[in-house]
């Protein structure tokens, strides 16, 4: 199986990173094939810009959404790790949405319909939030994330999202705490990816 991790976060000590080694180590001991595009280590562009637009209405589309979208098409398995910030993803992963998953590529037009283009890849989310999950679920936010990221992008392009999972209150969980979302980090990789 084909694991395509996408991983948005600056900070090489944080808990999104634990997620991410969890992730690594999982797959490698599965027999998964793993590959992982941290956006920050690659510097990735963010900016859909006007000269993307003009490439990409010539046909030829920009190097780096090219190797992007080569890989989404390798996977099998696609895994976003990214904190929760001021309510939604990072802008750099967001960028990375609005650059790669484009029309042509994600998704096509019919006259009004969308035809999703991406059928057969399977998602996994792993969100880290700074409040507790009760706090977000009990104000709607958590129900609000799901339905811009999981039906308003990965639905819309036709990819099925196996788990979107929340893990609240990581910057002042204890230790058992984090390692109890780690074992579930190594349970639903371990269900997910091997389908």
């Amino acid at each position: 199986m084909n694991n395509l991790i996408i991983y948005t976060h600056p900070n090489n000590r944080s808990f999104n990173n634990s997620i991410l080694e969890t992730i690594l180590e999982t797959d490698k001991v599965q027999g998964n094939q793993s590959e992982l595009r941290n956006l920050y280590h690659l510097d990735f562009n963010p900016v859909l810009s006007a000269n993307d637009f003009e490439s990409i209405q010539r046909g030829e589309v920009p190097v780096d959404i090219r190797i992007e979208q080569d890989w989404i098409r390798w996977a099998d398995v696609i895994t976003f790790i990214y904190p929760i910030w001021w309510t939604g993803m990072p802008a750099i992963l967001k960028g990375y949405i609005d650059r790669v998953l484009l029309h042509g590529f994600a998704y096509a037009v019919s006259g009004d319909k969308i035809i999703p283009l991406l059928k057969g890849k399977k998602v996994i989310i792993y969100n880290t939030l700074g409040q507790t999950l009760e706090e977000y679920e009990s104000s709607g936010m958590i129900k609000s994330l799901n339905m811009t990221s999981d039906t308003g992008i990965f639905d819309f392009c036709g990819m099925d999202v196996l788990n979107h999972k929340y893990f609240g209150a990581v910057n002042t969980s204890d230790d058992s705490t984090l390692d109890r979302y780690l074992q579930e980090v190594r349970e639903i990789s371990s269900l997910f990816v091997l389908q």
